[in-house]
């Protein structure tokens, strides 16, 4: 199942959006589902294919090679992305997820855009408020793009992580620290008419065209500018462990030096079975879930190489869903044969395993 750009289009800002999580590529939008039994965590709607595999089969950074960014605006419109395909040389799928946000609102902007004369949005601090977003889920080279698109040079936005409110996808994970553009320049601070913001929810286009007001003094959110270039290795600044780098494991001192917190029980779905190396692999099928621990971390960008050599080429480091929490977390899960490998009951033991060399998660 696809659909082409021409089902959603862009005028009026800010363009049409489609009503499910989707990959865009090529002029065409391929929807996606939530699957926790999947890799990814998601599968194309068409044939149910794992979606890192589906990136990978185009030569793209799967999930975790990129970043979550929240858009507000119009860059959820297919037909605005292949705008940037073609004007600004984006290349690539973009991942697309809807979301949920609480506490934030996106909102007019005081001034009108140069390219023609609507007016954007801009995000602003609103207490109470829900509305219904997207996160694009982007490369390092796509964020490239989006920093020309919205101007972080020029100072009209700033890129920034967000620390006001929840964003929260379809797949429930909450995205703390999420990436966002929020207006700089004093055109792109919130317009206020006879005192209040006006909601983008609230008013279409061609009259917010029309509005008259002044621009406000700030948009309310506590967010941190990012300064230089991100990395998809920045987030989340938490891993999920489950065998030898378990407090207590074998490995454990790989981690305790960089704890930003202290170590959570929690569960991620799968199965987890016994290598027969003194070490466990998790699978992320269904099953009766993957007991172990959320930890905190402070550098994950310092520290997720460190672990990658650590744990080998018999794992792939994955971003992961906590279903009580929703809190997401890095996660190595078994990427080689599983013949001979039994199951394992009840957890991996919390305590130094005596046997194996090799890595665990």
């Amino acid at each position: 199942m696809t659909w082409p750009d021409a089902a959603y289009p862009a005028v009026p800002y800010p363009g049409a959006v489609p009503p499910t999580s989707y990959v865009h590529d090529d002029g065409a939008g391929y929807p996606l589902v939530h699957d926790a039994s999947a890799r990814s965590g998601w599968r194309t709607g068409g044939d149910g294919t794992d979606l890192d595999a589906w990136l990978a089969e185009r030569e793209s950074p799967t999930l975790a090679g990129r970043m979550p960014v929240l858009t507000y605006g119009s860059n959820r419109n297919p037909s605005k992305i292949s705008w940037l395909r073609r004007e600004l040389g984006l290349r690539g799928p973009v991942v697309v997820l809807r979301a949920r946000t609480e506490d934030v609102s996106a909102v007019w902007a005081h001034g009108l855009r140069v390219v023609d004369d609507q007016r954007p949005a801009v995000l602003a601090a609103a207490p109470g408020t829900r509305e219904e977003h997207s996160v694009w889920f982007a490369t390092r080279r796509q964020l490239d793009v989006l920093d020309v698109c919205e101007g972080r040079g020029s100072g009209r936005y700033r890129l920034a992580r967000l620390h006001t409110g929840t964003v929260t996808t379809e797949d429930g994970a909450v995205l703390d620290d999420v990436l966002a553009y929020l207006g700089r320049a004093e055109i792109r601070r919130p317009l206020l008419v006879d005192g209040a913001r006006v909601p983008c929810s609230a008013v279409g286009q061609s009259a917010a065209r029309a509005l008259a007001g002044e621009p406000g003094p700030g948009d309310g959110l506590d967010a941190t500018t990012v300064e230089g270039n991100p990395a998809p290795e920045d987030w989340p600044a938490r891993l999920f462990v489950y065998g030898s780098l378990q407090p207590g494991g074998r490995a454990w001192g790989l981690l305790a030096p960089e704890l930003a917190g202290e170590p959570q029980r929690a569960a991620l779905p799968g199965t987890l079975l016994d290598t027969g190396f003194g070490y466990p692999a998790m699978l992320r099928e269904p099953g009766p879930g993957v007991p172990g621990w959320t930890v905190p971390v402070r550098d994950p960008a310092a520290l997720l190489p460190r672990l990658d050599a650590y744990e080998g080429p018999q794992y792939v480091r994955v971003r992961a869903v906590v279903p009580e929490t929703g809190e997401v977390c890095w996660t190595y899960v078994w990427s080689a044969g599983v013949a001979g490998l039994r199951p394992v009951s009840g957890g991996w033991p919390d305590r130094h395993s005596a046997g194996g060399t090799s890595p665990a998660g």
